[in-house]
């Protein structure tokens, strides 16, 4: 029996029409989704994906928000070993990834393992979030020979990455947007700063001022800081 393929399949930030003819493709054409769950019941990757997904038989891989590194790897394991017996099985599985899968994403251990288990997988590139977070905002990420800096904002020491000549995006801001946007203020540079929280869906927050921010922030929030 011929082996089934896996693809990392790129959905885009939110919007569907930012979803690429080759992300649609793949989606339409495999015969499992794998379809990442953070918790809450929340599966935005495939809600955005949710016109080519009728009938696909999905199996949902529970990604954690943790910092325990030995929950963490134990889901991925888990979620690897259900996607190789699919492809095994001669089984086409797409595994759905917000924003573009290369970029901080829950596919990387899979991806790993997978590959080590002898089978092929294919990674299909998208629009990220910072991307089209800039769009919303109407500015430009850099040009000439300006630096772009990309990181979490869990990562690391944030004055650290401030400290950088160059424009940032801190991505998955979350909760810490607040130290992040005090931080900023300390430093005299909070006028430079804009978020866009949920770009594309449903209940996108834009905010071309980060001083004017409301709350805590989304999980899926971006800040965009110009050097």
């Amino acid at each position: 029996m011929k082996q089934g393929k896996l693809y990392g399949v790129s959905v885009g930030p939110g919007d569907p029409e930012l979803m690429t003819l080759k992300a649609v493709r793949a989606i339409k054409e495999v015969d499992v989704l794998a379809v990442p769950n953070i918790g809450h019941k929340r599966q935005t990757a495939l809600s955005i994906a949710e016109e080519y997904t009728d009938g696909k038989l999905q199996i949902e891989c529970s990604t954690p928000m943790t910092r325990d590194a030995q929950v963490r790897q134990a889901a991925y394991a888990e979620n690897a070993r259900v996607i190789c017996e699919h492809l095994a099985a001669g089984r086409n599985v797409a595994y759905l990834c917000l924003g573009d899968i290369g970029v901080y994403a829950s596919f990387a251990p899979v991806n790993e393992q997978v590959r080590a288990a002898g089978y092929e997988v294919e990674i299909i590139p998208g629009v990220t979030s910072f991307s089209a977070s800039a769009a919303r905002l109407g500015i430009v990420l850099c040009e000439g020979s300006e630096r772009l800096l990309v990181s979490p904002v869990m990562s690391g020491n944030v004055d650290e990455i401030l400290d950088v000549p160059a424009n940032k995006v801190f991505m998955k801001s979350g909760k810490a947007v607040q130290e992040l946007r005090d931080k900023l203020a300390e430093r005299g540079e909070l006028d430079k700063a804009s978020m866009v929280a949920n770009c594309g869906l449903p209940d996108e927050k834009v905010f071309e001022h980060l001083a004017d921010i409301d709350d805590d922030g989304d999980y899926f929030s971006v800040v965009i800081v110009k050097g």
